[in-house]
């Protein structure tokens, strides 16, 4: 069985280096050809994919949709979920990165962007920024729903999608396709990968490079690829063009 999992292309938050979470940004130019380059990526590998999963955020489903074209597969089930949504940054959201390191301290800051336990500054629930005011969350007990995020509460989130929804298909034997965003992904890698507390500081996901995942019948990992073929002629004009 296969899971390849894919973080969303560029967004215009990431091109401007301000925290994104839950805010529902586009994707820049550079970040649909990330999506487009992913998918071609995928399709030189033959998957054929049975399901797909996604986030609820348009920089995801977006990036899905490019790469679904890319492989001639948009007929696909898809499966939208606040539970594959990026790790939720409360009271940063929308904030400079570098601006906020300057200003709160650059260990502070990198501390609540990097470690696997640390809580960003809460968003409040009478705060325009939290998602119980946003009506694609009406159906999610608003306990649930999150004022800011560590790491490790962004995989508690992940985790009944994983266990209740991607493992099934994956033990029927089904290959799955997940698009989602940089915390989510490091979160379940995390999971899969048995990675230490402390090493998954070390980890990043780069926008639009597929990771293909084997597992046995067991749930486990029986190889990883990384698909950078197409990274590569992004990185380089003339590649791209030969």
């Amino acid at each position: 069985m296969k899971l390849v999992i894919v973080r969303h292309g560029e967004s215009e938050y990431n091109k401007l280096d301000l925290f994104s979470g839950w805010e529902d940004i586009a994707l820049t130019e550079k970040g649909i050809s990330e999506a487009r380059a992913a998918g071609r990526d995928i399709n030189q590998t033959g998957i054929h994919f049975d399901v797909a999963f996604t986030s609820v955020l348009k920089r995801s489903i977006k990036s899905l949709q490019y790469i679904l074209d890319e492989i001639g597969q948009e007929w696909l089930p898809v499966h939208k979920t606040w539970r594959l949504n990026e790790r939720s940054y409360g009271a940063l959201q929308r904030l400079n990165k570098a601006e906020t390191a300057d200003e709160r301290g650059h260990d502070l800051v990198n501390r609540w962007r990097k470690s696997y336990d640390a809580l960003p500054p809460m968003l409040e629930n009478d705060d325009p920024r939290h998602p119980c005011h946003d009506r694609r969350y009406a159906h999610v007990d608003p306990y649930l729903l999150p004022g800011g995020e560590s790491l490790k509460t962004t995989l508690d989130r992940v985790l009944p999608c994983w266990s209740d929804q991607i493992v099934p298909h994956l033990l029927s034997g089904e290959n799955v396709l997940v698009v989602s965003h940089r915390n989510t992904l490091r979160a379940l890698v995390k999971y899969l990968e048995h990675i230490s507390d402390q090493d998954i500081v070390k980890v990043d996901i780069p926008t639009g490079v597929p990771v293909v995942y084997d597992f046995d019948n067991k749930m486990n990992i029986v190889s990883k690829l990384e698909l950078e073929t197409e990274v590569i002629s992004r990185s380089n004009p003339e590649i791209s063009e030969k």
